[in-house]
């Protein structure tokens, strides 16, 4: 969108964990506010009537209408958790929050690495996204056993996606 750009690659305006995002990583979307080629977004265009606020939750107007039902608006699954992700960088502090998701891009990015059979990466960048940090790094340390890396990568990544899946039914 013209003139509508930022500085925070991380986390969007409306609470879009970008670096973490399937769109973003296959370099389909630039990410919030990084220049030509952004969508046409009805919340950018509104920071930018709001004297262009860098996260939502700094405007005095927030939570505004655009927020109600927001998690269960989009298909999108990465999209489910805003609100929660706006309120907890509200509570602990953007660069908390943005150290945090830095964090979780580095446990991505082994995840990508080390454990991607060419079928996962939206897999693991939803997953990522959605859980806690402690869950992931617990995974990690189980998927470091030597037994899971000397196997072939399609059965390293057939063990890291179990693991994903019972922390997300857990």
């Amino acid at each position: 969108m013209k003139g509508f750009e930022r500085n925070d690659r991380w986390f969007s305006l409306c609470g879009l964990n970008c670096a973490l995002c399937p769109m973003y990583l296959g370099k389909y979307c630039p990410g919030c506010g990084q220049g030509e080629g952004n969508q046409s977004c009805a919340i950018a265009r509104c920071s930018l009537e709001h004297d262009k606020v860098e996260y939502c939750f700094l405007c005095k107007e927030y939570p505004c209408s655009k927020y109600q039902n927001i998690d269960e608006a989009d298909s999108f699954i990465t999209h489910q958790n805003q609100k929660k992700d706006i309120e907890k960088a509200r509570t602990i502090g953007i660069k908390a929050y943005c150290d945090e998701q830095k964090r979780k891009e580095e446990i991505l990015h082994f995840l990508l690495e080390q454990f991607n059979d060419g079928r996962k990466k939206t897999l693991y960048s939803t997953a990522v996204n959605l859980l806690e940090e402690s869950r992931l790094k617990d995974m990690i340390c189980q998927l470091q056993d030597e037994q899971i890396l000397r196997q072939p990568l399609r059965e390293k990544a057939a063990a890291a996606s179990q693991l994903l899946k019972q922390a997300a039914e857990s």
